[in-house]
């Protein structure tokens, strides 16, 4: 068999971004990134839209380059069998299942959690609810309650309490799974404290009900806390975590639970069509990530910091510091009289990038790549949008 190394070209060690969607383009695309009039490349603007956008270090994609590979269908992908058995440590729990994204991590949970025709309970502003297309409905079959979102992303105990399912009424659906969510994206990146999961799971353990933790950017709770991350997950059976967020590798989440629990989810992730063979090229990048790119999650966090001082000063921004605890700012501009998408197009065109979050909301979200320059830049964009009107 020839040797990829001495056959293939090196790999581009600088990345490439395209250019931004024209106005015409993103409409007929649903899109909610918004315009750039001037049409520039990405890769010149500051782009806090979220921090998916980041893109790995030349480090990583070294790692990546060079990873063994396998064929992971088969257990015999070396580079995931490590990255599995290095979350599965980190997170407390004895194994652990690399899958393509966070939402196929959430649905192959709730899968493996539940039946058809059970419950599950989530927050109204849960990612679950909100960002992943259905799927606990449609393709689990299971049917979900939510309990209100407090500002701080915990769910009252007695809201859970009061949604759980008597077992002994046949017409019930039987409550399966509560579902929380750490750091809470629609709650501007705020973190559940560990006294708060405990609370949860005693409850959970005296009705009988599973706890899974919607953990995409959980390394960011535990750094915000300055706790190991096992400290936020002893009291969930299961949690899901991104490497392709903060962390900043191109691709992947991490399933982790019981040594038995993880066999059955193998199994609905490849009726899932996420059994992907040699895909060790893609778990490096979560390896390195795991081992290089957390303890710097805290310069995304005073960034973060920073930028929500600054917009707090800017007339027409409403905006609550105190929430701001990890690298995401959510403000409002209701104030301003203009919609989020006007602001929006207006600071692309001077080329910040950020987000729509509702009808009266931005979000703004620090990240691997954006730096202290960049967040002043930022600022005095705002500054020149709310003040030219």
């Amino acid at each position: 068999m020839p040797n990829c190394k001495k056959r293939c070209p090196e790999p581009l060690l600088e990345p490439r971004r395209d250019r931004v969607q024209s106005a015409a383009e993103r409409r007929a695309a649903g899109s909610l990134i918004p315009t750039n009039r001037k049409a520039a490349s990405v890769s010149e603007m500051i782009d806090l839209r979220s921090d998916t956008v980041t893109l790995p270090p030349p480090e990583m994609r070294r790692a990546m380059y060079e990873a063994e590979l396998g064929d992971d269908v088969y257990g015999e992908d070396p580079t995931i069998n490590r990255l599995e058995k290095r979350a599965a440590e980190l997170v407390g729990k004895p194994a652990g299942l690399f899958v393509t994204s966070g939402t196929q991590g959430n649905l192959v949970a709730v899968l493996t959690h539940a039946t058809r025709g059970d419950e599950i309970v989530v927050g109204d502003e849960a990612h679950i609810l909100h960002y992943e297309v259905g799927g606990a409905s449609t393709l689990a079959g299971v049917q979900v309650r939510t309990v209100p979102t407090q500002r701080d992303g915990t769910l009252p105990l007695a809201g859970i309490q009061a949604v759980l399912r008597d077992r002994t009424d046949f017409h019930n659906p039987h409550t399966r799974l509560i579902c929380l969510e750490n750091t809470h994206n629609r709650r501007g990146g705020v973190v559940l404290r560990p006294a708060y999961m405990r609370q949860v799971r005693e409850l959970a353990r005296a009705n009988d009900v599973a706890v899974h933790l919607d953990g995409a950017r959980l390394f960011n709770a535990a750094v915000a806390l300055d706790l190991p991350v096992a400290a936020l997950t002893e009291d969930v059976d299961s949690v899901t975590f991104c490497a392709s967020k903060g962390l900043a590798a191109p691709v992947g989440s991490v399933l982790c639970g019981s040594a038995d629990w993880i066999d059955r989810a193998r199994r609905w992730r490849k009726m899932m069509g996420g059994g992907m063979r040699q895909a060790g090229v893609i778990a490096a990048g979560a390896l390195y990530a795991l081992d290089h790119m957390v303890d710097r999650l805290a310069e995304d966090h005073a960034l973060a910091h920073r930028l929500a001082e600054g917009l707090a000063a800017i007339p027409g921004i409403a905006i609550d510091l105190a929430g701001v605890e990890t690298n995401i700012v959510v403000f409002s501009v209701s104030q301003s009289g203009r919609s989020p998408m006007a602001i929006l197009d207006a600071l692309a065109a001077r080329g910040v990038l950020a987000s729509e979050f509702d009808r009266s909301l931005i979000r703004m979200v620090t990240h691997y790549g954006i730096e202290a320059p960049q967040i002043e830049a930022t600022l005095a964009a705002t500054r020149a949008v709310f003040r030219d009107g």
